[in-house]
């Protein structure tokens, strides 16, 4: 199928690996132009050379969005290379601090909001004026935990999530009248080698495995490609009736109770 994404200027937030970096593969192969976006010049060089060569162009910036500077600086290189832009993916974002509420802080609260939600609300504030009336869409990264509590997620992190996943719906209806759809994807526990999953299932096998039955009835975790494919068609014109809505790509995850599952307690 045609995504009709050819030619279109696509921004992916946090591209230079993982979910984001699958995010601009499938954006390149559908012959979009693509600004890959990452914290350093080193990795998104190596990101770019595995680009697929169908992408109409690639710009690489070097930037920390979740700094005003940097987020600003993001948008006006952009804007200066192609005088818009068509899709915007808010795919930045983490957790910091303690995953309880014993062992967090306020600033872990106050920071991870920040990362997850004020650094998004902040990039859209700066595109939004060039995205208007280009039948634009952006995709926020949210996380299944935003959505049902995870015992292995972090409160903060949880909370910031659903923050995300409630303030897209409400995006959608602000922007609507600027021709621009706002959508997000939650997805669960997805497996990027070098990532948390990886180290954990590496360093804990057997704990791994038990929380893999227990959790998914698809038997495993799942990939950025997987993720990758949903974000696309939302961006795509293909998903036009598409709208403020949010869509778990999670393989159907359950909610581990047991305090033996703690991901990362151990």
């Amino acid at each position: 199928m045609d995504l009709l994404l050819k030619d279109k200027v696509v921004v992916v937030t946090g591209s230079s690996a993982g979910i984001g970096l699958a995010t601009a593969c499938e954006f390149a192969r559908e012959g979009a132009h693509v600004v890959l976006v990452g914290r350093t010049q080193e990795r998104l060089r190596a990101a770019a050379h595995g680009l697929p060569e169908t992408a109409a162009s690639v710009l690489s910036v070097a930037c920390d969005v979740t700094e005003p500077d940097g987020a600003a600086r993001l948008i006006d290189n952009v804007v200066e290379r192609h005088g818009g832009i068509d899709v915007l993916v808010n795919n930045v974002g983490g957790a910091v601090g303690g995953r309880l509420i014993e062992n967090s802080t306020d600033d872990h609260w106050r920071r991870t909001f920040e990362m997850n939600v004020v650094q998004t609300v902040r990039l859209m504030r700066l595109a939004v004026p060039h995205m208007q009336h280009r039948a634009a869409a952006i995709v926020n990264i949210a996380s299944i935990s935003g959505w049902v509590p995870q015992l292995a997620s972090s409160g903060q992190y949880g909370g910031s999530k659903a923050a995300l996943i409630f303030d897209t719906e409400r995006w959608a209806l602000e922007f609507q009248k600027h021709g621009i759809r706002v959508n997000a994807v939650a997805p669960g526990a997805i497996l990027e080698e070098g990532g948390g999953w990886a180290t954990y299932r590496d360093a804990h096998r057997e704990a791994f495995d038990a929380y893999v039955e227990e959790a998914f009835p698809m038997g495993r975790l799942g990939a950025p490609q997987e993720v990758a494919d949903v974000v696309v068609f939302l961006a795509s014109a293909r998903a036009n009736w598409v709208n403020g809505r949010m869509v778990a790509v999670d393989g159907l995850e359950q909610p581990v109770r047991s305090a033996r599952h703690w991901v990362g307690e151990h």
